[in-house]
């Protein structure tokens, strides 16, 4: 790179100026010629190795065809930031996964947690997260929680609550976000902390709950969640809701039910309004 022109090599005044460009030029571009310039390689890749040899790094660490520019770029910024490109650079790590470790090793985290090609970057980004956040973050380092599933760990985790009660891949996310959301309320979330119950159930049951209503009169699989949640509007109505809580009933039915309870009701009173008025 420190290489420059010899221009002893056109120093002749029998030569025309014409000449002495050509020459010039020549030598220019022979200098500014990369021994990776080849078929090998395509654009963006040299164009990568031509950056770290300005910058003086060792690009021998990544000029390979395996890499493609992405992965050049990525493991370019680790050896521009002095890191130790070795626990990455390697072709198994797509630029994404790259960029994930990079960053662990920029912020000094231990990312002996999520340098493992089993993770996707999403879910190299929760552990990562998790880890910046003083949390314990093997409790969710497990390649068979999506990164949706390690995102609602990790917040209850943030939030001090006893995760065991979730931390289960059979849950899928929102289960997990409404076990979690009746943890941080104080509800008894074992009514409902079942993966046969899917996440609307589970919301039907959290309400009622929520509203201190006797839940497990519907905290059964054998009620989908519009049978619940008519059951669970009777409670809140105050009506004798045995008259349908059976799932031979449909939801339209129990609705109809529901709404001839309710009137039947709301006359009660009318007629004991009347009566005490008297």
């Amino acid at each position: 790179m420190n290489k420059k022109i010899n221009v002893k090599e056109y120093l002749d005044p029998n030569i025309s100026s014409e000449e002495m460009r050509k020459i010039r030029l020549g030598m220019i571009s022979e200098l500014n010629k990369c021994k990776y310039d080849n078929v090998e390689y395509n654009d963006y890749q040299i164009l990568e190795i031509k950056f770290g040899l300005k910058d003086n790094l060792d690009v021998s660490v990544y000029a390979d065809p395996k890499y493609d520019c992405k992965q050049m770029n990525e493991i370019r910024l680790g050896l521009n930031n002095d890191l130790d490109v070795s626990i990455y650079a390697d072709p198994k790590y797509n630029n994404n996964q790259m960029y994930q470790i990079r960053i662990g090793l920029r912020e000094h985290l231990d990312i002996s947690l999520y340098n493992n090609p089993s993770y996707n970057y999403n879910q190299m980004s929760q552990i990562k997260f998790g880890l910046k956040n003083n949390i314990d973050a093997s409790l969710y380092a497990n390649p068979n929680y999506n990164h949706k599933q390690m995102e609602q760990i990790r917040f209850g985790l943030e939030d001090d609550l006893d995760v065991s009660v979730y931390a289960d891949p059979k849950y899928d996310c929102g289960q997990m976000f409404l076990i979690r959301e009746g943890l941080n309320n104080d509800l008894d979330v074992s009514v409902y902390a079942d993966p046969r119950f899917n996440w609307r159930q589970m919301c039907e049951i959290r309400d009622g709950l929520k509203d201190n209503l006797d839940v497990s009169i519907y905290a059964d699989t054998k009620f989908n969640e519009k049978q619940m949640d008519e059951i669970r509007m009777g409670l809140k109505n105050n009506l004798d809701v045995s008259v349908y809580v059976d799932p031979k009933y449909d939801s339209s039915q129990m609705y109809e039910i529901r709404k001839g309870l309710l009137y039947n009701l709301n006359d009660n009173c009318k007629n004991m309004f009347n009566i005490v008025c008297k």
